[in-house]
């Protein structure tokens, strides 16, 4: 899909991997929008980028239908949408201090897994209303983790949540195949961003030290690159695009 002209949301846009990823649809001639937690510097991301923030809490499933619709009407359209809201806590199944919290455990997956069901199916059904280009209507780009597939210890509520969103890609691209939507979900390893964001550098080395190369964390534009890169590409839909330089995770 050529990205000049289209419209684009990100959710999660006001910082780290979303914002490069807003900032590089937008430098390709995209208009965005950005969605994310109220108090979040999402307005002045938009600002920068000559588009709208709405401010919304993606475990309000209903409040976030409404704050998309919004944001879709006030586009004029959806041609791609990309979410990265998201995170988790530490807790084993059974640790020191008992059993792993149930309420937890669904708040991770509410967070993570359902919030991006949710404005997935949400946005398909805005993009099958656009007019096909090349028979495509739209591109979904959720965001997993390798953490997906090699869960650290007390990752186990993140890892259930990003291996949903991992395994939900093919099944959802051959759902929404007939209407020309693509779906694709990215998983990093660790990037510089929130919590890993300028953190020593031997810490970095230290978290960093199984990858095959480079041994850094990951830059948040280097995701972006791959948001405009599936976009760009037709043929990529149905999987889960590791980001990782070859990392995988040790059990801690």
């Amino acid at each position: 899909m050529e990205i000049n002209g289209k419209k684009a949301i990100v959710v999660g846009g006001a910082s780290g991997m979303g914002r490069a990823s807003a900032e590089l649809l937008k430098a390709k001639g995209a208009d965005v929008a950005i969605l994310d937690r109220e108090g979040s510097d999402g307005k002045d991301v938009a600002e920068q980028l000559g588009g709208k923030f709405y401010a919304v809490d993606v475990t309000d499933f209903e409040g976030t239908e409404a704050a998309l619709a919004q944001a879709v009407g006030d586009l004029g359209g959806l041609h791609v949408i990309v979410t990265t809201a998201g995170g988790g806590v530490g807790e084993r199944t059974l640790g020191k201090k008992g059993v792993h919290s149930l309420d937890t455990f669904r708040k991770t997956i509410d967070l993570n897994l359902i919030a991006t069901f949710n404005i997935s199916r949400l946005a398909a059904e805005h993009m099958a209303k656009n007019e096909p280009e090349d028979e495509e209507r739209g591109v979904i780009i959720n965001t997993a983790s390798i953490a997906a597939f090699e869960g650290q210890i007390g990752q186990v509520a993140y890892t259930a949540a990003k291996a949903g969103i991992a395994g939900m890609c093919l099944t959802m691209a051959r759902d929404l195949g007939s209407v020309g939507v693509r779906v694709l979900a990215i998983a990093p390893s660790l990037f510089a961003t929130g919590l890993t964001k300028g953190i020593p550098d031997e810490f970095a080395t230290a978290l960093t030290k199984d990858a095959a190369f480079p041994k850094r964390l990951g830059r948040p534009e280097e995701y972006g690159k791959l948001v405009t890169a599936i976009v760009e590409n037709p043929m990529l839909n149905g999987q889960c695009l590791r980001l990782d330089a070859g990392q995988r995770f040790a059990p801690k």
